[in-house]
């Protein structure tokens, strides 16, 4: 395999490029053959020259692929265009993103151990919290993401983690990613930011303090609904020493298909990013003066409760934004059942326009409380918008919010 023109230059090389090249050209590896789309390599073992060079390569010592579980070249060229495309050292990913997100904070743990995390998280993550962990002995401490006082105050009781979404899911709360950072390097914590929501084209959590970031790659780097991944970026060091063990030996790996599907999606995630932030932002001003709607949250809205911190940290307000109806859930549903042009699913980051109520989907397996905490209820809808055109959206949404 040969490696991508630019050696290591940093001036010429991959490290001297713009983003948009990165995503196209980082991590490039060619065959004998030349191909210009990258390969896929649909293997789940590799034939060594001799007993020897397997030895060596199992211990580590030569370097080359072994198992599709470990890796492949297929999911090392998408490891290493995240990473340039992000600014990471290293990168591993799997073949989900809760895959990613439980390996990120599940690995670094052991009995005994605390964890601080934002109420405000996508229903899985906080299940894990809330449920597995205090079966591994892992307490779990949840704090309003907003509220710097809580912060400080919990993980300077102590903790070994810290885990926040910034815009969080569902009601695109925002969390001030570097002052947590300096508050976690003080304590000794490590701190694992979800950044799925904003991407790495819209915010940059190594860059604002973060050691770990999480990513479920079946959303905007794919961004076409078609397969599963997720990817975990950190430092070298601690992928080496952390991630890597817990990764190989639990073997949540991403295949080397839909790696290649996320490969290829990455070329067109910053176009379509910044195209659907555009319609999110004019949907959102669109439905905020309608007579149904009792609250719209878009993070870069004045009126969204975190406009600040998420105008500080993203270069736009991104995709998704959130709608409440004043007639509770059965105005929600009549509202989702109206509309023509956008689709109820629970997915987001397509290039279709998408619609959900959280409270009886991808937060269902919290209680009314546990939502209550961090302000969801059965009025909202959350909206991950796509590319169709803005003229036929807005009327779309005006249409189905008018029927209600």
């Amino acid at each position: 395999m040969a490696d991508a023109p630019g050696g290591d230059d940093p001036e010429q090389g991959p490290k001297g490029w713009k983003p948009a090249t990165r995503a196209v050209r980082g991590g490039l590896m060619r065959s004998q053959f030349g191909e210009i789309s990258e390969a896929i390599f649909l293997t789940s073992g590799y034939a060594y020259d001799s007993a020897e060079q397997a030895e060596a390569r199992m211990a580590g010592k030569e370097e080359g692929f072994v198992y599709s579980r470990y890796g492949s070249p297929t999911a090392e060229m998408l490891q290493e265009r995240l990473c340039l495309i992000e600014g990471a050292e290293a990168c591993r990913v799997t073949g989900s993103g809760m895959g990613a997100i439980s390996s990120a904070i599940l690995a670094p743990l052991k009995a005994g151990d605390r964890v601080v995390a934002a109420t405000a998280l996508f229903g899985s993550c906080r299940w894990i919290l809330a449920n597995q962990m205090p079966r591994f002995g892992i307490e779990a401490v949840f704090v309003d993401g907003a509220d710097m006082a809580a912060w400080e105050r919990e993980i300077a009781r102590g903790c070994q983690l810290v885990l926040i979404e910034s815009p969080a899911n569902p009601l695109l709360d925002g969390v001030d990613i570097a002052a947590v950072a300096k508050l976690c390097r003080k304590a000794g914590a490590l701190l694992v930011v979800d950044n799925v929501f904003a991407t790495p084209v819209l915010q940059r959590p190594l860059e604002l303090g973060a050691d770990v970031i999480a990513y479920s790659a079946t959303k905007h780097m794919d961004g076409q609904g078609r397969v599963l991944a997720g990817a975990i970026l950190t430092n070298a060091k601690y992928m080496s020493e952390v991630y890597d063990p817990w990764l190989r030996h639990v073997g949540p790996a991403c295949s080397p298909f839909n790696a290649w599907v996320v490969l290829k999606g990455l070329e067109t995630m910053q176009l379509r990013v910044e195209a659907q932030s555009r319609t999110a932002a004019r949907l959102a001003d669109a439905i905020a003066a309608h007579p149904a709607v009792a609250a719209v949250r878009y993070p870069h809205r004045k009126d969204h409760p975190h406009y600040e911190i998420h105008k500080k940290q993203m270069k736009s307000g991104g995709t998704l934004l959130a709608m409440s109806l004043k007639g509770g859930q059965a105005e929600a549903f009549r509202f989702l059942n109206g509309l023509n042009i956008a689709d109820i699913c629970n997915n987001l980051g397509d290039t279709k326009t998408l619609a959900c109520h959280p409270s009886t989907t991808t937060h269902r397996a919290l209680s009314d409380a546990e939502q209550a905490a961090m302000g969801l209820d059965r009025s909202w809808v959350r909206v991950s918008v796509g590319l169709e055109d803005g003229d036929d959206l807005e009327a779309d949404f005006l249409g189905a919010l008018s029927a209600v």
